[in-house]
């Protein structure tokens, strides 16, 4: 794994652990489609990872079947997994410092990009 590929995925799991902290949210709507645009798997490696990534408190079970497909990337997981700690501490930190309307806003905004990029694609 190359020294950007790490950066990368790293870089995934703290932006998934900050809004997962900030607004409670990560796996689907931040690590499916970094893995995607930025990193390049397809739908089902994605999601196999970021399942990885959520495994044990998530789903242990959608995680094997997706192991006996081979679309896990273990390695990824457990990077974006240890980072995804760092980012959640912090975006919980940030989320408490600001007023509830602020977080709720930046919430929907992220709903919002995220179902319109979902409608929008081809």
């Amino acid at each position: 794994m190359s020294i950007s590929t790490l950066i990368i995925l790293v870089l995934i799991g703290v932006l998934a652990g900050i809004l997962s902290g900030f607004v409670g949210v990560g796996g689907g709507i931040i690590i499916v489609p970094g893995l995607v645009y930025i990193m390049g798997m397809d739908q089902h490696h994605a999601q196999g990872t970021s399942l990885a990534v959520l495994l044990l408190p998530v789903g242990i079970l959608a995680v094997m079947n997706y192991y006996r497909a081979g679309t896990v990337d273990i390695k990824a997981a457990a990077l974006i997994a240890v980072a995804f700690v760092a980012g959640g501490y912090l975006g919980s930190r940030w989320s408490l410092a600001l007023p509830e309307i602020a977080v709720k806003r930046v919430f929907g905004a992220l709903m919002l990009l995220a179902a319109l990029k979902l409608i929008l694609s081809k």
